[in-house]
This record gives C-alpha cells, sequence and structure tokens, in this order.
C-alpha cells in the first residue's frame, strides 16, 4: 500500500498489512471514479496488471452498485482508500484484548485487519447485506480467520457480545447510533467516518465515561457511504419544487462560490450548524447563467442565489418554506469567519442517550443549533 501521510506506518500496523493481501477481498470486477465524477470498470479477467495496480493503488474501489428506481445505479458497497482504513485503525487506538465490534464487514479486508492485530475471538463485525456477509465469511476462512460476522442491521450494534471496547464503523453516521453508545463500556472508544447533508467528509473520536454520556473531537480525513438508515432519497425537481410555491425574493452580496465546495472545513462547518441542508449546481435555466440551490433532507425548504454572468457584487435570491435556508447558510459563514476559520480538528461532539451536541474547542461552546 502506498502511503499517503508524511508519518509513517506504525511497526504493529505494517506486520498487518503484510499478512492480508487486499486483493483477495475484491471482486473480479471493481469501478474506479472517473474525471468527470462517474465510475469506470477495471476487470482481472480483461486487464489483470491494471486490475492487481487498482487494487494495491490508495484509492477507494467501488465493489457493488444498487439499482434506483429511477433506474440510476449507485455505488452501495466499496473498498476504501487505504490509507484511510488505516487512520481509522489507528485512531481506536486497538491494543491486546482490545474487544471490537466493526459496523460494516463489506468485503471483510478491514475486519481482516482487526482479526490479524487482535485474534479472531475479538472481533464481532455487522453487516447489513447478506449476500455481502457470506462473500466476506469466504473471503476471512480463505485467511484461517473466523471472526463472529453477523447479518443485521449496524444501526443497531450487536447486543449478544456487548460491551465492547471499541466501536468502529466503516460507514459515516450523521448521527451517532444510541446503540453503539450503550454497548461502549467506559473507558471504550467509538470512532466513525462523519458526514452530513452539505459535506461527506471527516470522521469522529469519541471516548465513552462512566456517566453515560461520549464525547470527543473530528478529524479532517476521510469519505464513507452514508449508513443506510439515515440516507435520504430526495430530488429537487422531483420532491422540492411545486407549481405555485411563491418565494421571497432579494439580494445578496455574499457570492454562492463562497460557502459551496471550495473549501472543506467551511463545508464541515455548514454541515455542524445548518443541519439538513444540501445543494447542488444549476448552469441549465433560462433565468440565470449560474444558481445554487439550497434545500432541505424534509424537502420542505429550498432557496436559490443566482448569478446573472455579469455582476460579482450582488446576487438575487429567492427562498422559500418555513426554512429561510439562504438566510442560515450567510449567518453561518459570518460565524465561521468571526470564529477565525476554524479547521475541522477544532470541532468536537457530545453523544448522549438523548442525542448529540456538536462544539467548537470546547463542549462549552456548542455550535449545533438549539
Amino acid at each position: 500500500m502506498e502511503r499517503t501521510r508524511s508519518t509513517p506506518i506504525p511497526a504493529a500496523w505494517a506486520d498487518v498489512l503484510t499478512r492480508v493481501p487486499r486483493d483477495l477481498f475484491l471482486p473480479d470486477e471493481v469501478w474506479l471514479r472517473d474525471s468527470e465524477g462517474g465510475y469506470v470498470s477495471c476487470d482481472r479477467r480483461l486487464d489483470p496488471g491494471g486490475w492487481m495496480g487498482a487494487a494495491y493503488s490508495d484509492a477507494p474501489l467501488v465493489t457493488q452498485f444498487v439499482t434506483e428506481s429511477d433506474g440510476t445505479r449507485s455505488p452501495s458497497s466499496s473498498a476504501s482508500m487505504p490509507s484511510t482504513v488505516l487512520r481509522l485503525l489507528e485512531d481506536a487506538e486497538l491494543g491486546p484484548g482490545t474487544r471490537t465490534l466493526e459496523i460494516g464487514t463489506g468485503s471483510g479486508y478491514n475486519t481482516a485487519l482487526l482479526c490479524a492485530r487482535l485474534g479472531d475471538a475479538l472481533v464481532t463485525s455487522v453487516e447489513v447485506d447478506a449476500p455481502l456477509a457470506a462473500r466476506a465469511r469466504e473471503n476471512l476462512a480463505a485467511l484461517s480467520y473466523s471472526p463472529a460476522v453477523i447479518h443485521a442491521d449496524g444501526a443497531d450494534g450487536w447486543l449478544p457480545h456487548a460491551p465492547y471496547d471499541r466501536v468502529l464503523a466503516t460507514c459515516s453516521v450523521r448521527t451517532v447510533p444510541t446503540s453503539w453508545l450503550e454497548q461502549t463500556a467506559p473507558g471504550g472508544r467509538i470512532v466513525t467516518p462523519w458526514d452530513s447533508a452539505w459535506s461527506c467528509f471527516g470522521a469522529v473520536r469519541l471516548t465513552k465515561h462512566r456517566d453515560g454520556r461520549a464525547d470527543g473531537t473530528f478529524a479532517a480525513y476521510g469519505s464513507y457511504m452514508l449508513i443506510n438508515g439515515q440516507r435520504t432519497d430526495i430530488e429537487l425537481f422531483r420532491d422540492v419544487l411545486r407549481e405555485g410555491q411563491t418565494p421571497e425574493t432579494g439580494t445578496t452580496a455574499l457570492s454562492p462560490w463562497a460557502v459551496a465546495g471550495d473549501d472543506p472545513a467551511l463545508d464541515f462547518h455548514l454541515g455542524l450548524t445548518v443541519p439538513g441542508a444540501w445543494y447542488s449546481w444549476d448552469t441549465t435555466s433560462a433565468d440565470a447563467h449560474t444558481r445554487l440551490w439550497i434545500a432541505d433532507t424534509t424537502a420542505t425548504s429550498w432557496a436559490s442565489v443566482d448569478h446573472d454572468g455579469r455582476r460579482t457584487d450582488t446576487f438575487r435570491t429567492a427562498q422559500y418554506g418555513p426554512r429561510r435556508l439562504w438566510d442560515e447558510i450567510r449567518a453561518s459563514y459570518e460565524r465561521w469567519t468571526r470564529a477565525g476559520q476554524p479547521a475541522i480538528g477544532r470541532y468536537g461532539l457530545t453523544v448522549t442517550p438523548e442525542g448529540q451536541t456538536a462544539w467548537l474547542d470546547s463542549p462549552d461552546t456548542p455550535v449545533t443549533p438549539p
């Protein structure tokens, strides 16, 4: 595996990586991202050299697609970028005797790394997709690993083997499931990739306390598929925009490009502080040269910000629904700027059985809206 970080691979993990060949956990056909945001097939039967090169590249590989109701194909399982896999494992701070629950078995590669480091008896892995779970068991058995691989919804954890010293997810979440918190032993850690409707990026490392809460900080790495139960199937023109809607119109001096996609730290902040908001760009409208659409995951509110192709000091706005989404985005952007444009690592999260709260620098300075 080619290491993309400047720090060396710890000796314990370097040994594990040599004992777990990644190619043994991949199907004959995998898909890589192309330069246009799509996917290109790489088939071992047609191009064995190219396939093996992909298997040991530091890149995510899609291993399975699902066909949506509208006929489009979306990735439903992947082999994650190896450097990110290792970052999550390092952040889990595994040691001898660490009883670990993995959420999302996938191909079984990450599970095998856990087995090689900890031993089979300490590893429980949960996979929501039954055929994937079956293939993972076969892949693991080929290397003589036999951890408990359970076909179940990872959002529920796996109570029969609890409590765990570590809960390690290979999918992202927007809300840490209460079951993970409850099934983690005091002093244990929950490590999971993070997601928001605005930005799919980051990871969070939480420590469980004796009073039942867990808290910790975010890290600026990782982009993982969202856990099944937290996904939303909402399309702008199908579900959000309706005939007869009369938006409130106005203007803004804040450029839409300033808030949408250019700065990972800002995107992360907006995802935390304007919950449920997501965006898309539109260059096909007859009314604007370029339009930024913003909507929320309830499909009840939307906003648009229009660039006329000429002026860069003022932009037309429209907002509809119970939320004024552009106002929320603008206010959150201004708070981020006043705070000195904080990096992702300055944010943290506190999780209790009643809910979760994001904060900046300290739990005493929450950023999650009440």
